[in-house]
This record gives structure tokens, C-alpha cells and sequence, in this order.
């Protein structure tokens, strides 16, 4: 049997995907205790993880009103959207936006490179 290489084509390789994040909430300690202990066991199972998270994020361009802003990283983009829309995270993430939430945040999905 002859030795191939594999080309680029050839290799089918999954691309990372990354959740950002930007809320402003009434209460950090409420945000933690309420939602971040419970979401963050659904995010492990789902692949992800939190690689940063700060109340206070260095603002380069634009306006900032939050006081929360994180970024997660998944295997893939279909992990990302496994988590955003698992039955199991519904809860944690109705809370987040229809209680602890003061203002409409921003979640977004992006595809890694």
C-alpha cells in the first residue's frame, strides 16, 4: 500500500468556535450565584470553557455600558450552538436576560480560523 500524505483538502479538521459575551447586571454577586454556578457545569459538558471574564474589560474603540464581559471557547461551532440552545441551559439563560440583566446584552458567536 502506497504512503499518502495528507493535503489541506484531504484533512477534515475542526475549527474552535467562540461565544462573546457583554451584559450589564444589577449584581455580580446575584450573576454568580444565581446563574454562573449553574451554567458553567452545563458549559464543561458541552465542551466549552470560560478563557476570560472580567468586570472591567480594556475599551479600545466604542462604547462600553456593561460590567461583565467574558469570552468561551468549544471544540466547534456546533458545540457552541449545543450549549446556547441545550434544554438544559434555557433556564440559566432566561434568568440571565429577563431578571439579572438590567440592560439587552450581547451574545455572539464567532467561528475560529
Amino acid at each position: 500500500m502506497e504512503n499518502q500524505e495528507k493535503s489541506p483538502e484531504n484533512v477534515n479538521v475542526t475549527k474552535p468556535a467562540y461565544i462573546m459575551v457583554q451584559m450589564k447586571v444589577d449584581s455580580l454577586e446575584e450573576l454568580n450565584q444565581r446563574y454562573a454556578q449553574f451554567a458553567i457545569p452545563i458549559l464543561l459538558r458541552h465542551g466549552g470553557q470560560m478563557i476570560a471574564g472580567t468586570p472591567a474589560p480594556m475599551v479600545k474603540e466604542g462604547d462600553w455600558n456593561g460590567n461583565w464581559a467574558a469570552v468561551l471557547q468549544f471544540p466547534s461551532m456546533e458545540a457552541a450552538e449545543g450549549w446556547y440552545n441545550s434544554d438544559e441551559y434555557q433556564p440559566y439563560k432566561n434568568l440571565r436576560i429577563n431578571e439579572l440583566q438590567s440592560e439587552v446584552g450581547r451574545v455572539v458567536i464567532i467561528p475560529g480560523m
